[in-house]
């Protein structure tokens, strides 16, 4: 397939840079140029009154370990919200004999459960269960949620130490999203002083990032692939300072795929760029018309994974293909914990 390359196992990072700013940085300055240097440098590239958009979504512990009645362990990973207030699609392991109807139990051990959760249908786009979730005591149910849950970690991080606090971002503040939007991970606040000091503005949306994000791309034509819908809020505060942006000639600088789809994604299904709160479902590729992105921050992804399309739709796809290869040479910790690369907005867009 055109987006598969081979990625040594030694490069899939398993543990994250400390401090978050020494990562490696690939600078793409033009259609044919790129150089090396580390995310602390992020501010040479930018200019004063350039807009950096951040997704400001945080990663909840989405990972539960309960009981089946009979008292074997079932592994619980929270997808997406679906009837308020508790009522969640999730995949369920070892889920083929929980039918409708079945109960999953959460506490100290089976004799004691303090939660319940309810398998209300099954899923067949995701080969998930709809649950419902019950507390038997007077805790309220998030906070049990949260009590008997943890962070999940991608699966391709199998041998970290990282605390749950180094999969979020600084900026991390409204609860949703059961995957970091990777590509902040790399902001410290020093980082941002340097981009405050050198005149560049900051503006927030929110995307709760689910597995659909990562799930890959298996059509043998990728405008066959359906993406996931996922949940936006583009207030309009930041519409505001995108239309100022543009207006007096700047970029608007994209801070992952999550903000990407964001911008790009309401713009497509509204008509116009306007603040927004509710689901969209937009898949990028090569061809794509940008109508608010100029340029992107983003990690190295997995192959042939939608991601990998979507920045292939800025650059190129073989350029992309290209650069990761250089990526490879040069020895870029890739996914998750990896190293970040920066498309600058004079990168001639390949169509």
């Amino acid at each position: 397939m055109a987006y598969q390359y081979e990625l040594p196992p030694s490069l899939i990072a398993q543990e994250p840079v400390i401090p978050r700013d020494h990562s490696r940085l690939m600078v793409i300055s033009s259609n044919t140029d790129h150089q090396h240097a580390y995310f602390k440098d992020l501010p040479k590239f930018l200019c004063a009154g350039d807009l950096l958009v951040i997704n400001n979504t945080r990663v909840i512990p989405a990972r539960m370990y309960g009981y089946k009645p009979s008292g074997a362990k079932v592994e619980v990973l929270l997808l997406e919200p679906r009837i308020p207030p508790h009522q969640w699609l999730a995949l369920v392991k070892p889920g083929r004999r929980l039918k409708p109807g079945s109960s999953i139990y959460f506490g100290p051990d089976l004799e004691n459960p303090l939660l319940t959760a309810r398998v209300e249908d099954c899923d067949l786009d995701t080969n998930g269960r709809l649950l419902t979730f019950e507390t038997i005591t007077d805790t309220p149910i998030d906070k049990l949620m949260e009590a008997f849950g943890e962070v999940p970690l991608p699966p391709y991080i199998t041998d970290s130490h990282a605390e749950p606090d180094q999969y979020q971002t600084i900026y991390a503040q409204n609860p949703g999203a059961v995957a970091a939007p990777t590509a902040g991970l790399h902001f410290t606040p020093e980082v941002f002083q340097a981009l405050e000091e050198k005149g560049v503005q900051r503006a927030e949306v929110t995307l709760h990032v689910g597995l659909g994000t990562f799930r890959p791309v298996e059509s043998e034509a990728i405008t066959d692939h359906k993406m996931h819908a996922e949940w936006v809020h583009l207030p309009q505060s930041t519409v505001d300072l995108i239309k100022e942006t543009k207006a007096r000639g700047n970029h608007v600088f994209a801070v992952g795929t999550t903000t990407t789809r964001t911008l790009e994604g309401v713009v497509n299904q509204e008509g116009s760029l306007k603040a927004y709160q509710g689901a969209v479902n937009l898949f990028i590729y090569p061809g794509y018309q940008w109508q608010v992105v100029d340029g992107l921050i983003t990690n190295f992804h997995l192959p042939g994974s939608s991601l990998l399309m979507l920045v292939s739709a800025l650059v190129g796809r073989q350029r992309l293909m290209d650069l990761y290869q250089d990526a490879i040479k040069q020895a870029y910790r890739f996914y998750s914990f990896g190293d970040a690369m920066v498309i600058l907005p004079d990168v001639y867009r390949l169509t």
